[in-house]
């Protein structure tokens, strides 16, 4: 491990120490799991995982009102949506 020092906001402070607390773990690793977490969600937004998740959604989803042909009549549907 590498010890560092941070500046904490009085609040921020607060509330890590009572996550913490709540999780029964020390503050040095309330913030690396913060860390972990902020990272991971910057993965997240990475476009290429973004439309990898997007294609595991396709089919994945059924049409409330029995459309089964949206993928080739979407022009159809978009126009009755908007008269």
């Amino acid at each position: 491990m590498i010890r560092t020092q941070i500046q904490l906001r009085p609040q921020q402070e607060r509330v890590l120490r009572r996550y913490a607390q709540a999780k029964g773990i020390s503050l040095a690793e309330a913030v690396r799991r913060c860390i972990d977490r902020m990272l991971l969600d910057d993965e997240t937004n990475d476009i290429d995982i973004k439309y990898k998740q997007a294609a595991q959604l396709i089919g994945s989803l059924s049409e409330k009102m029995g459309a089964t042909n949206l993928s080739s009549d979407h022009d159809t549907y978009l126009e009755s949506a908007f008269e």
